[in-house]
């Protein structure tokens, strides 16, 4: 099943306007990413860093899309900038979905990327390879200061490893095995993970939007 995406777009002109535009996170990973699969934009990418008195966003959609929505328009409306929202996780069929919209914070207060792969390795401890499957979901939303110009989601199939290997990436990426490569995301690097992520994939979709908004 394809993932869904609605991306629509307001034809406005944008010619005379900087190429800017906000990633509404802090995660200096995530931002890395982010910056790297949009390089041939020809855009100046922000992030919260740039913003100090950027308000608070709790994150407490009910999906993935509701809270990149979030992030985007409360942004927008702070920064007077194009904004993209951005939210994304794991999730494990034999655990009913989860980690899901709580994967950054799978493990509690104390989270860290170490406790919450260390977490799901414990839960599907006894659970056989077969049925280990999982999936990446990664919601991207669009935004300016009128509101919501348009919206996609990508996702990535894998399945959940035994144990942590590899050392690059982030997040769940050492659990999560590729199946073509037997490997996990953290094995294949940067290079291999941005031609298949759930990341990649959702912002591939944006850039459509991205030069609708940009057509100059």
């Amino acid at each position: 099943m394809k993932p869904a995406m609605n991306h629509e777009s307001r034809t406005t002109n944008h010619q005379t306007q900087l190429k800017e535009i906000v990633v509404a996170t802090r995660n200096k990973k995530k931002l890395a990413e982010i910056k790297e699969l949009t390089k041939d934009l020809g855009l100046k990418v922000l992030s919260l860093e740039d913003f100090p008195d950027a308000p608070y966003i709790r994150e407490d959609g009910l999906t993935f899309s509701e809270n990149a929505d979030k992030k985007a328009l409360k942004i927008a409306r702070f920064s007077g900038r194009l904004t993209l929202g951005e939210d994304s996780g794991l999730c494990v069929d034999a655990l009913g979905g989860a980690p899901g919209i709580a994967s950054a914070r799978f493990s509690g207060r104390d989270k860290s990327d170490l406790k919450n792969n260390l977490k799901v390795l414990r839960l599907l401890e006894s659970i056989p390879l077969k049925k280990r499957s999982a999936h990446y979901v990664c919601a991207v939303s669009l935004a300016d200061k009128d509101g919501i110009v348009g919206r996609s989601v990508g996702k990535c199939i894998g399945r959940i490893g035994f144990e942590m290997k590899g050392n690059r990436g982030f997040g769940y990426d050492p659990i999560f095995v590729i199946p073509k490569h037997q490997k996990t995301f953290a094995q294949l690097g940067e290079n291999i993970k941005h031609t298949m992520s759930h990341r990649y994939k959702a912002l591939k979709k944006a850039m459509v939007i991205f030069r609708k908004y940009f057509p100059g």
